[in-house]
């Protein structure tokens, strides 16, 4: 049969292409048909579509063969098409009727020409599981036959089709490796072919799975296959020639693992939590438990079943849930949820495949946790059905009273809070009640003040009621109702004027003395017999006084609309009532006087200062005036010049411009570079009206083009008066002065330093030098000198005296200096007391010399102490009669030496 199959199939190519070529010879169409040779493609399934699964192919017909077609799916999220036409899952989804049928798009990519062509899938039906046994005999997949070329020309083959899936079941026991098919072709008659096969479990991961003989093309499976891990291998068979080359187009071959019951199912949560609120009526949805199973989900291995093992507690029924066998929802079968008895309800579930089967099926369990959720069944009830409470008068944001309630609902939640709320005793809204949200309790507080001498008690009715309603079908009535006695204290109040602030209109000026008003306050306390007294609190100008006893207000100066303390003609005082009471109590009350004008200030020029050029032309002064008083003491002013000096009416003219505005101008053609003093006669409108003699100072200079000034005593006429010019001029002499001390001071210092040197010969200084001795001796006892010369003497030659008031300067003297003694350079012993007496004269005569003893020095020390200290020899002026006081006057360096001389005689 199989030969007659192929028989008849060679006769109809031949047929075909006999066909094809008279047509073609004929000139007319040729049967070749660009496009899908079929309109709708099908395949049928094992089962619901996996990722990457191969579906089928589709074949586009290119009759010039110079087409370049791309494929494209109506459903690419779902499938794809490869450039061979395979179809391909894109991702894993049950197969359903909106996944059933898709179209398949194949466009021209030059010329964009387009076709279509519709594919459908199928399920297969489910066989038995005896269907899914090895059969003894091993299928042979055979590879479809190749176009082959017949007079040139291509012969019509029929369109590749699917090979149907392999299904092997998961966790076979073998023995390995297991034979599964046999792939041939029809070329091993002629040829030495060669089999392998590609893809996942081949010889890519995970690899050695599938293994085929590479002469006979048997393909066999080495070890049990895992469902959960991989449901499907996809592998391509390849048949290629002794070298190597491919005699063969590869083949798909797609391997089903077949599940078996080996996963249990595994809740996604072992304990669930659900509420649902009291009073529920059956049939109320809780909630839902989930489970799992590795197996198929489509076959009985993986299809769960769900149910209640155990309930606790058991009351007040232990049927108070039931669950859905196939969804795992749970809800209620009974009443009587109460959350104030039960709270809280914990249930075994059970989750078993194979649709529950308790024999065969594999079961898990998994805890369900039921909370009762509280609804507003109770209503708050007083504690009491009266409550006290007082408050002093005029007091607000007091807590009177606390108002307590019970509530067996839940705390802290809308059925458990409580709002309270005054339903009568209280017309005008003075009071409020607040909820404690940690107590339930309410706090009633007063908003309004009270006032004793109108209310002395309020008796308020009030009710409490939860945030929420209550639930429906409760008999309870919905609030609670009580009442609060409130007692209102009487305190001292302040004593307060009325009106306040008063208002008086008064004109300005009036005298001291005068009674303007009587400021009084009234006292609250209609029922205590208080006195109040007054006094001021402020007076800014001190212009009034107030009687403490009966609030008499009268004047001590001049009312003045103009002083600095009057704002828009109203001047404020303020006065204080204070009451007796205990605690004495007191109130402030204003006292605001409208001053009315009068015409009590003359009117001034405005400005005082100007300045103009020598001719009349091409400027003027404007002018204007100033006058502290109002309408219609002000203006329109008249303005005037004076009579005398009639210099004034020679030199200028004054014009009105307007009732504020003159102008001021030059008379005559030419007036001097100056400064002058303009009088300008100004009159107002008061009745009567008021006149003032203003001097305006106006500078006359030399101007340019454009009228402005050009000399340089501009700044003069510019506003500086006599006072800036002697500020700058001291200033100027301070400067000067300052930097001629600066200067004394500097050569006082220099000269101060050349006094500081020794009067004595840099040579003959003793620190300066060391003598030389030939030979040493026996210190001062064996020199045979007769040392008793060196005391001073006790009487001083008067030639010695200093003259009295000479004192040293700071400066030598430019008279000649005294000679002193030449030291001999081999003095005798009898010579050192004549030679010392010389030296001190010629030291009292030096005007140049210091104030105090003269170093001498001396070529040898004496022998002994006969001659006593040198400190006992002075000078001929050291008497007394010279006065040292002035060396305090020589600085720090000369303070030692105004101790030891200018002391005294201690």
């Amino acid at each position: 049969s199989c030969s007659v199959a192929w028989m008849l199939r060679k006769l109809t190519t031949c047929l075909f292409v006999c066909l094809f070529a008279s047509v073609e010879a004929s000139g007319e169409i040729a049967l070749c048909k660009t496009g899908f040779p079929e309109d709708v493609y099908s395949a049928v399934l094992s089962q619901d579509v996996h990722e990457g699964q191969p579906l089928l192919n589709v074949k586009f017909s290119n009759c010039n063969g110079k087409r370049k077609v791309q494929y494209e799916s109506s459903e690419p999220a779902d499938f794809k098409v490869d450039e061979d036409g395979m179809v391909y899952a894109v991702r894993s989804f049950p197969l359903s009727s909106e996944h059933a049928k898709f179209l398949i798009y194949a466009q021209d990519k030059e010329t964009q020409e387009k076709w279509q062509v519709a594919v459908k899938l199928s399920l297969k039906p489910t066989l038995p599981e005896d269907s899914v046994k090895e059969s003894p005999e091993i299928e042979e997949i055979v590879f479809p036959r190749q176009a082959t070329k017949h007079n040139g020309h291509l012969q019509r083959q029929k369109r590749d089709w699917v090979i149907p899936p392999i299904n092997l079941p998961e966790n076979s026991r073998g023995p390995f490796p297991q034979e599964l098919v046999r792939i041939r072709s029809d070329r091993d008659k002629n040829l030495s072919l060669r089999y392998s096969v590609t893809g996942p479990g081949a010889d890519q991961p995970p690899t050695g799975i599938f293994i085929i003989n590479p002469i006979s093309g048997q393909l066999s499976v080495t070890k049990p296959l895992d469902r959960e891990l991989i449901a499907r291998f996809h592998l391509r068979a390849h048949a290629v020639d002794i070298n190597g080359n491919q005699v063969e187009n590869p083949i798909d071959i797609v391997i089903n693992v077949i599940d078996m019951n080996d996963n249990r199912p595994e809740f996604l949560h072992q304990v669930w939590n659900g509420t649902v609120p009291e009073g529920s009526k059956p049939g109320t949805y809780v909630m839902t438990v989930t489970a799992i199973d590795a197996d198929d989900p489509n076959a009985l291995n993986g299809m769960l079943r769900y149910r209640i093992l155990s309930q606790a507690p058991s009351t007040p029924s232990p049927n108070m849930f039931t669950i859905n066998n196939e969804t795992g929802d749970i809800i209620t079968v009974a009443a009587g949820l109460d959350r104030e008895k039960v709270q809280q309800y914990t249930l075994i579930i059970q989750a078993t495949d194979m649709e529950g089967n308790p024999t065969y099926g594999l079961s898990n369990t998994a805890t369900a946790v039921i909370t009762v959720t509280d609804v507003n069944d109770n209503p708050p009830e007083f504690t009491a059905m009266t409550f006290y409470g007082e408050v002093p008068e005029n007091r607000v944001d007091v807590i009177v009273a606390n108002l307590t309630v019970t509530d067996k609902d839940q705390p802290h939640t809308p059925a458990w809070n409580a709002a309270y709320r005054i339903s009568g005793g209280d017309p005008t809204g003075r009071f409020a009640i607040q909820t404690d949200p940690n107590s339930n309790d309410g706090l009633v507080t007063v908003v309004k003040p009270i006032d004793f001498e109108t209310n002395r008690m309020f008796v308020l009715t009030v009710a409490a009621e939860n945030q929420v309603p209550l639930a429906k079908g409760i008999q309870h009535p919905p609030q609670s109702t009580a009442t609060v006695s409130v007692t209102v204290i009487d305190v001292n109040e302040n004593p307060y004027f009325a009106p306040n602030p008063k208002i008086i209109r008064q004109e300005e000026g009036l005298h001291a003395g005068t009674m303007l008003t009587t400021f009084t306050a009234q006292d609250p306390d209609r029922y205590m017999q208080q006195n109040i007294r007054y006094t001021k609190l402020s007076d800014p100008a001190n212009w009034l006084k107030i009687d403490p006893v009966n609030g008499q207000i009268t004047t001590i100066a001049v009312l003045d609309r103009e002083s600095p303390n009057v704002k828009n003609n109203i001047y404020n005082a303020t006065f204080l009532a204070s009451d007796n009471g205990i605690p004495p109590m007191s109130g402030t009350g204003t006292l605001q006087i409208y001053l009315l004008d009068i015409n009590d200030n003359a009117p001034q020029v405005l400005p005082q200062e100007a300045e103009t050029c020598e001719t009349p032309d091409p400027n003027s002064i404007n002018i204007t005036a100033l006058d502290y008083d109002i309408d219609p003491n002000a203006g329109p002013f008249a303005f005037d010049l004076p009579l005398s000096p009639v210099t004034i009416k020679r030199n200028w003219t004054i014009t009105r411009l307007n009732g504020d505005f003159a102008q001021l101008n030059l008379k005559i053609k030419f007036l001097e570079a100056g400064i002058y003093e303009v009088p300008i006669i100004i009159t107002d409108s008061g009745n009567p009206p008021k006149s003032n003699i203003s001097i305006l100072r106006v500078k006359v200079c030399q101007c340019d083009s454009n009228g402005d000034c050009t000399d340089v005593d501009r700044i003069v006429g510019a506003g500086l008066g006599t006072g800036a010019i002697i500020a700058i001029l001291l200033c100027i002499i301070i400067l000067l002065i300052l930097v001629l001390m600066f200067v004394v001071w500097m050569k006082r210092r220099d000269k101060e330093r050349q006094a500081k040197q020794l009067l004595i010969d840099p040579e003959d200084d003793v620190r300066d030098n060391i003598l030389k001795y030939d030979e040493e001796g026996g210190g001062e006892e064996d020199q045979d000198y007769d040392l008793s010369q060196l005391q001073q003497p006790d009487t001083v030659e008067p030639d010695a005296i200093k003259p009295v008031g000479i004192r040293r300067l700071d400066e030598r003297p430019i008279h000649a200096e005294p000679q002193y003694p030449v030291r001999s350079a081999a003095p005798h012993p009898g010579d050192i007391g004549d030679f010392i007496n010389e030296g001190l004269k010629a030291a009292d005569n030096d005007p140049t010399a210091p104030p105090y003893d003269s170093l001498l020095v001396f070529d040898y020390e004496g022998s002994g102490s006969t001659a006593g200290s040198l400190s006992s020899l002075n000078s001929s002026s050291s008497g007394g009669e010279q006065d040292y006081d002035y060396l305090n006057d020589w600085g720090p360096r000369f303070k030692k030496l105004a101790d030891m001389y200018g002391g005294g005689d201690d």
